[in-house]
C-alpha cells in the first residue's frame, strides 16, 4: 500500500486554533491523504469524526503528553484518532544528548513508554531536531548513539530538515538507520536556524536525495514558520513532491 503525504498539523496550529474544521477541509481539498496530529488529547472524538468525514487517515502522531501524564490515558486517545504509531517529539532536556549516559537515561525512558505503548497494540517513536544530531559521542551522531540502545520496536521519525541543519548527511544518516526509520519530517529553506522554512523544493535542502535514501517511510510535511501563506507553501509542497514521486 502507497502511504498517503501527509501534513503535520503544528504547521497549521495558528489557524487549527481559530478553525479547526476548515483547515483540515483546506488540507484535504488541496490532495493530502493524512494528517499527524500534535497533541492527541485535544478532543480525539470530535478530530476523528472530521477527519473520517473528509476521508483523511492518520500516519502517527506526536504526544508530549506522554512525558508529563498518564500513559494510558493518553494512548486510550491517540487510539480514539486512529493510529498505532505514537511519537515522542522532543520535552527531553537537550543536554541529556551530550553525553552516552545521557543517551542511555533518554533510551531507557523511551523504552519504558514503548511497553506501555505495546500493551495498547501500538509502536513508540522519536522525533529528532538538531540537538540530538550536532553532539558526536566518538564521532558517531548522537541520534545514531541513542538508535543503538533502543528497543527493536522503538522507531524514529527523521526530522530532515533539523537532521541537515544539525550537520547530517542526512541521504547517508538515513542510511545508516535503515530500517529503524518509519516515517520523515520533509520541510525545507534555507539550512540555518532562526530563519524561515520555504515550500518544499524552494530552500537548500537536497529533498530528492533525501526521499530516495528512505523510500518505504511516510512523507510527512512540516513547515515550523513560513515567511508565505502557510495554506499556499502546503499546496506547492504537495505540488512538487507529487511531481517528484510521478518523475
Amino acid at each position: 500500500m502507497v502511504k498517503p503525504l501527509g501534513v503535520q498539523l503544528y504547521t497549521v496550529r495558528d489557524l487549527m486554533r481559530a478553525d479547526r474544521d476548515d483547515v483540515l477541509r483546506r488540507i484535504a481539498e488541496i490532495g493530502y491523504g493524512s494528517v499527524e496530529p500534535y497533541d492527541p488529547t485535544d478532543d480525539p472524538k470530535g478530530f476523528r469524526q472530521v477527519i473520517d468525514d473528509l476521508g483523511l487517515t492518520v500516519s502517527s502522531t506526536h504526544a508530549y503528553a506522554l512525558l508529563t501524564e498518564e500513559p494510558d490515558a493518553v494512548l486510550d486517545a491517540v487510539a480514539t484518532i486512529g493510529t498505532d504509531l505514537v511519537i515522542i517529539p522532543g520535552g527531553i532536556p537537550e543536554e541529556e544528548f551530550t553525553t552516552r549516559d545521557g543517551i542511555a537515561r533518554t533510551a531507557d525512558r523511551l523504552n519504558g513508554l514503548a511497553g506501555h505503548a505495546a500493551r495498547h497494540g501500538m509502536r513508540l517513536g522519536y522525533h529528532n531536531h538538531w540537538w540530538e544530531i550536532e553532539p558526536r559521542i566518538d564521532g558517531v551522531h548522537a541520534l545514531e548513539v541513542l538508535a543503538g540502545m533502543l528497543a527493536p520496536e522503538v522507531f524514529l521519525e527523521v526530522d530532515t530538515y533539523w537532521a541537515s541543519v544539525g550537520g547530517a548527511n542526512v541521504p547517508d544518516l538515513l542510511g545508516r538507520l535503515g530500517p529503524r526509520v518509519t516515517a520523515l519530517h520533509v520541510k525545507d529553506g534555507p539550512g540555518v536556524k532562526g530563519e524561515p522554512h520555504t515550500a518544499v523544493g524552494q530552500g537548500a535542502i537536497p529533498v530528492p536525495d533525501i526521499l530516495a535514501a528512505a523510500p518505504g517511510a511516510w512523507r510527512i510535511v512540516e513547515l515550523d514558520d513560513c515567511a508565505t501563506d502557510i495554506v499556499d507553501a502546503l499546496a506547492e509542497s504537495h505540488a512538487y513532491l507529487t511531481r517528484l514521486e510521478h518523475a
